[in-house]
């Protein structure tokens, strides 16, 4: 699945639609502590945080991740947006809850992230 699809499957609105919708997401997330994701993420993955202020984006770049999802319809901060059009970050925005958006995203068959990594 990559980003395009992502965003259709939980019916997303795209916040940066500057970075590249055909990164290839390879598994899924939910946490928001960030410090719990920064030692458990991985690239290529689509993460769900509540959390919308700057270091969320730095997270995601460091980690190389597909795209950030934003639940319930939380808006994120414009100098959030613009550093993740900046590193190429899709930030999604999505009025479903995290446990919706991770129960369609398991349901599709996107794997969560390996615990043996």
């Amino acid at each position: 699945m990559n980003v395009q699809q992502l965003t259709e499957l939980i019916n997303a609105r795209n916040m940066t639609p500057e970075a590249d919708a055909n990164t290839e997401v390879t598994c899924g997330y939910t946490c928001d502590l960030l410090s719990w994701v920064m030692a458990h993420g991985a690239a290529g993955m689509a993460w769900v945080t509540v959390q919308t202020h700057m270091n969320v984006i730095a997270v995601a770049s460091l980690m190389e991740m597909a795209a950030v999802i934003i639940p319930e319809g939380i808006v994120m901060e414009e100098p959030s947006l613009e550093k993740a059009r900046d590193e190429g970050i899709a930030v999604l925005q999505s009025d479903l809850t995290a446990y919706e958006i991770c129960a369609i995203l398991a349901k599709a068959g996107l794997p969560g992230k390996n615990r043996e990594e």
